[in-house]
């Protein structure tokens, strides 16, 4: 299966898993949308709109770079349109912007609150809405919600009540719109990471350079997400998929190109359910810090 020609909306999408899986999507011929706020160079993180463009071009896509916040309802509304305008529809969606802060109940201002809650379950919410009459007329329409699996167990809430809340709301989108959408055969799932992933936000906010040493690269969950983008919609939806049990069920044993150069226990992702571990033959540290 292939995504030559399709055509992705996807918010954030400047560096990371975004880009990735943007990356992976143009290899096949995809065009790609990447709406996000990075015009200018960050001091600290790598990449912005344009760099990302020239990248999905070189792997042999089609890029339109998008200034947008979406968390601005009328601004979300303008980069669809803008992407229908140049290339002609939307066939898939994907929620990747996201906002972090893994901060306690006292430790958390309402600013981040706010802005975790408007980045991570409601701009999945508006895009998704906002993306849904042009992928009703796709023949194998997508959503993908870089969500993780609703385990509702106190461990993943104890330390970070209001970023949990945000990105359990991204999830309740998958949950929802999946059984809303079957009627119009639009697929929506989630993807989550099984381990820890080499990202600006490890090193920046989870543990540095020791903590991406034991993290996977991002193109696991390009690789993943391909392999539900190319999926039936109409059979494949409402799950919540983990990147490495997805790319078992099609075929792939060795997983040690995706952590080049290091052959140690790596770090499990948090919000991973304990089943997942039980059934997975791979040596990962059960989400380190939670217990």
């Amino acid at each position: 299966m292939s995504l030559q020609g399709k055509t992705i909306f996807m918010s954030g999408g400047s560096r990371g898993i975004g880009l990735e899986i943007a990356k992976r999507a143009a290899r096949d011929g995809a065009n790609v949308a990447i709406a996000a706020k990075t015009a200018e160079p960050h001091p600290r993180l790598p990449g912005t709109i344009f760099t990302a463009a020239e990248e999905i071009e070189k792997a042999g896509g089609k890029a339109l770079p998008l200034i947008c916040d979406i968390r601005d309802e009328h601004r979300v509304m303008d980069c669809v349109n803008a992407t229908v305008e140049k290339f002609g529809g939307i066939d898939i969606c994907v929620n990747n912007a996201s906002a972090i802060s893994l901060t306690g109940t006292e430790g958390t201002s309402m600013k981040r609150y706010d802005l975790m809650n408007q980045v991570n379950a409601r701009g999945t919410f508006l895009l998704s809405k906002t993306c849904l009459p042009h992928l009703r007329k796709s023949e194998n329409p997508h959503i993908l919600n870089l969500a993780p699996p609703l385990d509702m167990s106190v461990k993943w809430f104890k330390n970070h009540t209001a970023y949990t809340m945000a990105k359990y709301g991204m999830s309740m989108c998958t949950l929802g719109m999946a059984e809303e959408f079957k009627k119009d055969g639009i697929a929506v799932n989630s993807l989550w990471p099984l381990t820890a992933i080499d990202t600006a936000a490890v090193r920046n906010v989870l543990g540095g350079d020791a903590m991406a040493k034991m993290s996977r690269i991002p193109e696991i969950l390009a690789d993943a997400a391909h392999i539900i983008l190319t999926k039936p919609s109409k059979e494949f939806t409402g799950q919540f998929a983990i990147d490495e049990e997805i790319l078992r069920e099609a075929g792939v044993t060795d997983f040690s190109k995706y952590a080049p150069g290091y052959d140690g226990p790596l770090a499990g992702d948090f919000f991973v359910p304990d089943e997942v571990f039980d059934r997975l033959p791979t040596n990962i540290m059960r989400h380190p810090g939670y217990s």
